[in-house]
This record gives structure tokens, sequence and C-alpha cells, in this order.
């Protein structure tokens, strides 16, 4: 279903994740936990395509096709991201 080879991510000197590699196939659930500052909002933009992920990165691929730079066109193959709203209308 998903599998990450190699990701990495770097905001200038900072190395936000690195060689992130996992397979997770139909029907698996999986945790992302650790603290503050340990990449996972990064690791999930890289997944998403929100972020690009470091040149040097293996592909992210999503049912045996290589998702990498394909950002928003993910979402007709069922990848999407949703961000936390804490107010959805105005009043």
């Amino acid at each position: 279903m998903l599998e990450l080879r190699g990701l990495c991510k770097s905001f200038g000197g900072l190395q936000a994740t690195r060689d992130v590699t996992f397979t997770i196939k139909p029907g698996d659930r999986k945790a992302i936990i650790g603290p503050n500052g340990a990449g996972k909002t990064t690791l999930f933009n890289l997944i998403t395509g929100i972020y690009p992920a470091d040149l040097r990165t293996s592909p992210a691929v999503r049912a045996g096709r290589d998702q990498t730079g394909r950002g928003h066109r993910r979402t007709a193959l069922g990848m999407a991201r949703t961000f936390q709203i804490t107010s959805l209308f105005p009043n």
C-alpha cells in the first residue's frame, strides 16, 4: 500500500528526517510517535507531497507507483492530508 525508502529532508543545517524506511501493507495499522521536534509532521508532509524530499532520497511508493514529485495529484490515488482546524465556521 505504501512504501518509503530512505526518505530524508533537511532544512538548512537541520535534518528533520533521516533515512525513513518502512512498508505499510493493506490492513496494517502503524503509529508515528516521538517528542516535539522529532520530525513527525515533516514525515507526513513528505508522504503527502507538501514538502519535496531531498534529491538523494529514494521515492515514496504507493500501490507500486512512484509518488515522488506528484504533489497534489496523489489525491486521485487516494492519498490526502487534512489539517487540524479548531473552527470550521467563522461564527
